[in-house]
């Protein structure tokens, strides 16, 4: 029996199958803008699990099409508790399902964690050793920052440039000033995080963002498929 991981972002659909081993096997993606041609090509198989933090009509679409090809499919969500993990939020549905399941992902290692999501947003979650959630912090990723300046300032470029400590060039500045932005809410909150917890705190980065972070941060863990374990976890807990 074939079951499929599939995480909806607010751009990008990714998916997965699972693995023997009970975590994801090789990732595969498709652009929103790809549309019907992009979900042409999803998996087909006996169950799909699906996290969404999408809009309702891309939702939908994506369950219309995983239910024209699997019999069954599991809409995962945000709880309050799931194994070790407890959520500090009050209401769960708060919480984006997306922040949970690589909360989950991070409270499997038993040990305290500062995680880190770089997608349309930053997000920023501290975990302690026991499952325990102490809540986070949401800003625009650094690629947010440069379309948000472009929509305002036309003359400002929304890509290019290179991050250095201090730029000669507009494109430079932007990419320096815009990722610099990034890096000081993870170095504050790694420094909070210490401070909150009288511990070593492990840094642990994903999203699609991630990766041009990567060169400017301390010591990390690097988990690219971290809401796809999620769902994996997910899974097996509900179904244990």
């Amino acid at each position: 029996m074939s079951e499929w991981l599939f995480d909806l972002g607010n751009t990008r659909l990714k998916w997965a199958p699972l693995a023997a081993d009970g975590q994801p096997g090789a990732v595969a993606a498709a652009a929103h803008a790809e549309g019907a041609d992009g979900w042409a090509r999803l998996p087909a198989g006996e169950a799909a699990w699906v996290a969404s933090v999408a809009s309702a009509d891309a939702t939908a679409a994506l369950l219309q099409a995983l239910g024209e090809r699997h019999p069954r499919v599991h809409r995962v969500r945000t709880l309050p508790r799931l194994g070790r993990l407890r959520i500090a939020y009050a209401d769960p549905q708060a919480l984006g399902v997306d922040r949970f399941l690589a909360l989950l992902d991070a409270s499997e290692q038993a040990r305290p964690a500062l995680v880190v999501g770089v997608g349309t947003a930053l997000t920023l979650d501290l975990l302690d050793a026991d499952g325990r959630h102490h809540g986070g912090r949401i800003a625009p990723s650094p690629e947010l920052m440069r379309q948000a300046l472009h929509a305002r300032a036309a003359q400002l470029p929304a890509t290019g440039g290179a991050y250095v400590d201090f730029a000669a060039t507009t494109a430079d500045a932007l990419a320096s000033g815009c990722t610099g932005a990034a890096l000081a809410l993870i170095a504050q909150a790694l420094s909070d995080a210490r401070a909150r917890l009288g511990s070593e705190v492990e840094l642990r980065l994903h999203g699609g963002g991630g990766a041009a972070l990567r060169p400017h941060l301390p010591a990390h863990v690097w988990v690219p498929d971290a809401v796809l374990r999620g769902i994996a976890h997910w899974r097996r807990r509900l179904l244990d």
